[in-house]
């Protein structure tokens, strides 16, 4: 749920993004720091350990404007993809508005995307929640390697809910802020409907 901070009349939004190892996550992450004004975002914290990394930073997107006298200011965080830092994981899915779920292209990641999925569907029932409570998107990312699986069989093996899906390059930013904008659009839609 949107954190809400009267005193600065700010609208906080919490984007994760998740996945398997190396799929991209701090790429895009990365990617959309490096393209930001600094006048509008704040530092970009980096978490490192021995195998991984957790970034994040947040960010007054100008294009949203205010909604009802309220700035929107966006949050967003990577979470580790080493599975046996699952409880990080955990920790930094809490108060998530939304999630760009970043998908491996490549064939001999099919399983690790699945298992990413399903450890992402565990976590979120721990906080008493569904993939159908929190709006999310996809991201297909490495569409530039040549031993990828079609865009079918990873909407067969993720999709289930027919939630947006963007075939992406991170490290060229292909599908990286049109991902970004679709999550945040849907984040808005729930917040306005919840606020109605």
């Amino acid at each position: 749920m949107a954190l809400i901070n009267y005193a600065k009349r700010e609208i906080n939004l919490k984007i994760v993004y998740y996945g398997p190892a190396f799929s991209g996550k701090t790429t895009c992450i990365q990617y959309i720091y490096d393209r930001l004004d600094s006048r509008f975002k704040g530092k970009l914290i980096t978490l490192a350990t021995e195998y991984d990394r957790t970034l994040f930073f947040d960010f007054l997107p100008m294009e949203l404007g205010e909604i009802r006298g309220f700035k929107v200011r966006i949050h967003l965080y990577t979470v580790p993809g080493q599975v046996y830092y699952n409880a990080s994981r955990r920790i930094i899915l809490r108060g998530a508005d939304g999630i760009v779920f970043v998908a491996d292209s490549q064939k001999e990641r099919r399983r690790d995307n699945i298992i990413s999925m399903e450890n992402l569907k565990s976590n979120l029932s721990t906080y008493g929640l569904t993939l159908h409570d929190i709006p999310y998107v996809l991201m297909y990312n490495k569409r530039d390697l040549t031993n990828i699986l079609s865009r079918e069989e990873l909407d067969h093996d993720l999709n289930i809910d027919s939630v947006p899906t963007f075939e992406s390059i991170a490290i060229r930013g292909i599908g990286v802020l049109e991902s970004l904008k679709s999550i945040t659009k849907s984040i808005l839609k729930v917040y306005y409907s919840r606020s109605s």
